[in-house]
């Protein structure tokens, strides 16, 4: 903990902050350390109570993902709110565990959005690399009745998978291209130059287009 404060950068932390996560650490530094730890589950457990940004995204970077269990991810999810802390959970972490898929289910429909911003991602996942099983139709439902109004990390979560239909499954991709165009969604979102929109009309089309090139 003593050598995660010494790398607090309050520029970094200023930065870091617009996007709603509460640290100042370099994420190379902090790479670095998980790298000469190596693995450690009980470390990692014990950074995770901290309640620390830094120390929690370490105890990320050096944990055993199959050794939680199904409960204690369920509670880890519901701690993590700073979005990076999230986002490394679900995907360095619940992405590999035995767990994923019930919890892919539960969470989806958690009333929480930021926990169902997780089943969001998990499906994401699911319809990019293991899609037998899942109802494409019936996502694209939810999506075009609840992506519009959904609180900000869930549409997001839920236009990833809008956009991931319509990548990986040429079948659907009329239709997924048809309710981005009509719900708007991201359409006016800031990219850099270089980068691919993230409207998902635009996301599905580019990638498609390069699939064919």
């Amino acid at each position: 903990m003593a050598e995660l404060a010494a790398l607090e950068d309050p520029r970094i932390r200023e930065v870091n902050e617009r996007h709603g996560d509460d640290h100042g650490v370099n994420l190379g530094k902090l790479r670095a350390i998980a790298k000469r730890l190596k693995t450690q589950q009980e470390l990692a457990r014990q950074l995770w109570e901290t309640g620390d940004t830094a120390a929690r995204l370490l105890a990320l970077l050096i944990c055993r993902p199959k050794a939680f269990g199904r409960d204690e991810l369920d509670t880890m999810i519901r701690q993590a709110r700073p979005p990076k802390v999230h986002d490394w959970l679900v995907s360095y972490v619940v992405k590999k565990s035995p767990h994923a898929e019930e919890l892919r289910v539960a969470w989806s429909a958690d009333p929480d959005p930021v926990v169902a911003s997780a089943g969001w991602a998990l499906t994401t996942e699911r319809v990019a690399k293991q899609p037998e099983g899942l109802d494409l139709p019936r996502l694209l439902d939810v999506i075009e009745a609840e992506m519009k109004d959904a609180p900000d990390r869930l549409q997001w979560a839920m236009n990833h998978c809008l956009a991931q239909i319509g990548i990986e499954h040429a079948e659907h991709r009329a239709r997924a291209v048809d309710i981005g165009e009509r719900l708007q969604v991201l359409k006016d979102y800031p990219t850099s130059p270089g980068c691919t929109s993230p409207f998902a009309p635009v996301w599905i089309n580019e990638m498609a287009r390069r699939q064919h090139a």
